[in-house]
């Protein structure tokens, strides 16, 4: 009889641990793609929100109309949320529904949160054409972010033509992205891939990358970034910054990038900061077996950098980059210049490593040009550089 008791209260406590799961269907959303099914997913974000026990949202296939989101979860009761997407989410067809909106989609405060599968369609065409006309447009959404969060995890996630960004994770810890795509044409308006800033102990793996602005930006306060497997192009590359907008700015340090494959981007691995007095350092930093196909800037540390050269400082970066490791790069710049560096006169970069680096243009030797730049090369390169 004991033994029985035991049972039954190991099989009570373990059914009592399962995950409870709610269907946004069962709180009224339509997945028309007409209906809006805003509030029927707040609904069940509210009741997830009061589970103690740990929580999957199911969203089925189909397509869900929704405006702006905010998965709050700074007042839930603490367990993990797993969203289960099918189906498609989709924003409004009119830009200005979210567009002046920061995100179309936000977690914050939540320890312990999984978005697997599916598709979030921004709709951001119409608003790229109004920003290329010149016309007085919202900065728009970024499609989805994860803010003060921990224990993040985004799996099998395609992201379609957003706003803004696509994805951004800032301020949290413990984040793995894997599976993942990202899909925009190379001409739209500052639709980074993945940013990252302020976050530790994040990575990106097995992940296709093809947009309007750098494949993954790494901005202030990242410490512990690893990249691998990506494909990047069309975009602007994987960049380090830009550092160096603050005076008072935390540094990038422990990111490591490798495996990578860059196809017609206009920049391969990048670190770059603004030419002004800053707090701020790029450090610790490894670039590792990258392919490059037709790259315009295989390998850049750009400290003057000024896009368009509009209101640039035209100070010098008190940005400090030390500690840099380029090892395996190969491929074809589709510019003259295969490696630069143009480091800061003030605080010039400091234990750089080039190793085994091959890059051709036009079927010849890829030229190089370094300044303000020391360090130690390894093995084959072509370009020399330091």
């Amino acid at each position: 009889m004991a033994s029985l008791l035991v049972l039954f209260v190991f099989f009570f406590f373990i059914s009592s641990c399962s995950a409870q799961s709610y269907n946004v269907l069962s709180f009224g959303a339509k997945p028309d793609g007409k209906t809006d099914a805003t509030k029927a997913f707040l609904a069940v974000w509210e009741t997830a929100c009061a589970s103690s026990r740990p929580v999957t949202i199911v969203v089925p296939k189909g397509r869900f109309l929704l405006r702006s989101l905010n998965f709050d979860g700074s007042k839930c009761k603490p367990k993990p949320v797993t969203f289960r997407i099918d189906g498609t989410l989709v924003a409004p067809a009119d830009y200005r529904v979210i567009g002046n909106d920061d995100y179309w989609i936000f977690f914050q405060h939540i320890d312990g949160v999984t978005v697997y599968g599916g598709v979030l369609d921004a709709q951001g065409t119409s608003l790229w054409d109004c920003k290329k006309s010149g016309k007085n447009c919202p900065s728009g959404a970024t499609t989805i972010g994860f803010q003060s969060s921990s224990n993040v995890v985004v799996s099998g996630l395609t992201s379609l033509n957003s706003q803004m960004f696509h994805i951004v994770i800032n301020g949290c810890n413990n984040v793995r992205l894997q599976g993942v795509k990202v899909l925009a044409a190379g001409n739209s308006p500052n639709t980074d891939g993945i940013h990252v800033q302020s976050s530790s102990t994040v990575s990106i793996f097995n992940t296709k990358i093809s947009t309007g602005d750098d494949c993954v930006s790494i901005g202030p306060g990242t410490n512990g970034l690893w990249i691998e497997n990506v494909a990047c192009g069309p975009g602007h590359g994987i960049s380090i910054g830009s550092l160096g907008k603050d005076s008072v700015e935390a540094g990038v340090q422990n990111v490591t990038v490798k495996t990578v494959t860059f196809t017609g981007t206009d920049n391969g691995v990048r670190i770059k900061s603004w030419a002004r007095p800053s707090s701020g350092f790029a450090r610790n930093i490894r670039f590792q077996h990258c392919v490059m196909n037709n790259v315009e800037n295989p390998i850049l540390i750009d400290q003057n950098y000024c896009p368009r050269n509009e209101n640039c400082p035209g100070q010098v970066s008190g940005i400090k980059i030390s500690d840099v490791l380029f090892v395996d790069i190969h491929g074809t710049s589709a510019t003259e210049v295969g490696v630069k560096l143009d480091c800061s006169p003030k605080k010039p970069c400091t234990g750089i490593r080039l190793e085994d680096v091959k890059l051709t243009y036009q079927n010849k030797p890829a030229a190089s040009a370094c300044v303000h730049a020391g360090g130690i090369e390894a093995g084959f390169l072509q370009p020399n550089c330091l």
